[in-house]
């Protein structure tokens, strides 16, 4: 006969189990949850001529867990006096759990002196603007895409060369990169060929998901292969998500290959839930607005 104690153990235990079928014969295993990671941002952001840095804030003030810029941080020349009087007061409120990126206008301040001595460590070397890092079971590389700036992006560059030993370094279930300029895009800028040296070496090594901005719009592309050709089987799927609010710009007429989604008209942020094998997105716009885009996708 149970005693207080052990009947209070196994109750606990019941309630915590899941019932596994083996042979015929019910057995009690312990059930344990996926554990999941939240990466959230956009690129294009702080602008003191629009409001929509502050918009999108908001929505990151209710989004807990990593966030992400994807370039362009402060305008218009990402000096300090534009982190300060622009980007502090909306994304600054995130600046502890922030993980950024460098865009062109952040350099427009002489060796993005004012990005670096915003961010400090977290942007990583100053000779670089480029590191890695980890969340939960994903590898997680933020690139510089300003190739002139960083020596290029081509095969053989220094960074070229650096992304290929920390894939092979850093081997995981799931990987994702972050930069400023779009492999591919349907927007003002349009397609930019400088980074396909490093998307190549992201599609060698099998990596998921890459994330853009520069256009100031959203869009969602199919997975591509090396060569920007739909690949379903272990293609990376890029996001422009130049949408955190600076103003917008419209697409060109007709859209990129393999471009599946497209707005230009909502400002917000990208969320991005992440697990050992598999992730979601949901584009989440800003107060007052309704267009939003969202799914699943394995992992490699």
């Amino acid at each position: 006969m149970f005693n207080g104690t052990r009947l209070r153990m196994t109750v606990l235990l019941l309630a915590t189990a899941s019932i596994l079928t083996v042979g015929g014969r019910a057995d009690w295993t312990v059930a344990q949850a996926a554990q999941e990671y939240v990466l959230v941002g956009a690129g294009d952001i702080a602008d003191c001529n629009t409001d929509g840095d502050e918009q999108t804030a908001a929505l990151l003030d209710k989004i807990p867990g990593t966030v992400f810029t994807a370039g362009d941080n402060a305008y218009p020349d990402g000096r300090q006096k534009d982190f300060a009087e622009c980007y502090q007061p909306t994304w600054g409120r995130h600046k502890s759990r922030t993980r950024p990126s460098l865009g062109n206008h952040d350099h427009h301040d002489k060796g993005a002196a004012g990005y670096f001595a915003y961010f400090g460590k977290a942007a990583g070397n100053k000779k670089r603007g480029y590191y890695s890092f980890r969340l939960g079971a994903w590898h997680i590389v933020v690139l510089n895409s300003n190739c002139s700036k960083v020596g290029g992006c081509q095969p053989g560059s220094t960074q070229e060369k650096w992304l290929r030993a920390e894939l092979r370094r850093n081997p995981a279930p799931c990987t994702l990169a972050v930069w400023h300029h779009p492999r591919y895009s349907s927007g003002y800028h349009g397609n930019y060929q400088p980074v396909q040296g490093l998307w190549q070496a992201l599609w060698d090594a099998g990596a998921d998901v890459v994330l853009t901005g520069h256009d100031h719009d959203y869009e969602r592309f199919a997975p591509m292969d090396a060569a920007g050709q739909h690949d379903p089987t272990r293609g990376l799927r890029q996001f422009v998500v130049g949408t955190g609010g600076t103003r917008r710009r419209a697409f060109r007429p007709v859209p990129a290959e393999n471009s599946e989604v497209r707005n230009s008209d909502t400002w917000g942020v990208l969320k991005l839930t992440l697990r050992d094998r598999d992730y979601d997105w949901q584009f989440l716009p800003v107060a007052g607005q309704t267009f939003t885009d969202s799914g699943s996708s394995a992992c490699h």
